[in-house]
């Protein structure tokens, strides 16, 4: 099955944003060649982009002791697994206490190195990473892989109690929805919210169906056009929409 994720809230688009980019650091990080390690950099600083913004935190410390409350009151219930429910709250408490214990911007360690920003300005030019460009960035590349990734978990050390909330809040978010299975006739879809809230929008289909939605959404409203995929990649064959009745199944999650 392939999942298809739609913020409908810019807090949302930005933890999903975020949320790619630590899952690529980490993967690239535990690489080994000098170009996935440079893979590795490039994703950190796009963090620091996105994570710059400066009510980020406040906004994942708000939404985690949100969450915090909600779950206390379920402690005692005999319809709930006391046991998970208290390693949630453990690990809920111990980020945001992470999270409050850093009282520095997100990624300020990391505007302070010279030599790091000096690399982030030339990763920003087409090219600009050369060897010619930046010796001594050449240099580090050419240490051995458990130095280079020893500097990359050090860099990233700082943040990862933002990427554990947004694991904590994403997931809490995803499960908050129940799937209900629709059928897009000739491609085409559309429901009325009916005053229904909701903060993403997930879309499950059969890896099989050779089909991708193409999704739009307002307070009132939530449209799917689902285009059949040509050979866009090679240059070929434009998508065009669906021919024929596409099954999926949608969940509206709600935090």
């Amino acid at each position: 099955m392939i999942v298809y994720e739609y913020p409908l809230s810019e807090r949302i688009r930005t933890f999903l944003r975020l949320e790619d980019l630590f899952d690529k650091a980490s993967h690239f990080v535990a690489m080994q060649h000098s170009l996935e390690h440079h893979a590795a950099l490039v994703s950190i600083f796009d963090i620091l982009d996105v994570a710059g913004r400066a009510d980020l935190k406040s906004d994942l410390m708000q939404e985690l002791e949100r969450q915090r409350q909600v779950l206390n009151s379920f402690r005692g219930s005999p319809d709930v697994a006391q046991e998970t429910l208290e390693k949630i709250l453990g690990e809920i408490e111990a980020t945001h206490a992470a999270l409050a214990a850093n009282t520095v911007k997100t990624g300020q360690h990391l505007r302070e190195n010279e030599w790091l920003m000096s690399i982030k300005n030339r990763t920003g030019i087409p090219g600009g990473a050369c060897e010619f460009d930046l010796p001594s960035y050449h240099y580090w590349l050419h240490r051995p892989p458990e130095m280079r990734q020893a500097d990359l978990h050090g860099w990233m050390a700082p943040m990862l109690p933002l990427h554990d909330g947004l694991g904590i809040v994403l997931k809490i978010l995803r499960d908050s929805g129940k799937p209900a299975s629709y059928t897009a006739v000739q491609g085409q879809f559309q429901q009325m919210l009916a005053g229904r809230v909701a903060q993403l929008v997930r879309i499950r289909l059969d890896d099989a169906v050779a089909a991708t939605p193409e999704i739009s959404a307002n307070k009132y409203a939530l449209m799917v056009r689902f285009t059949s995929p040509g050979n866009e990649w090679a240059g070929h064959a434009k998508a065009r929409q669906a021919d024929g009745n596409v099954p999926f199944e949608l969940t509206f999650c709600n935090l």
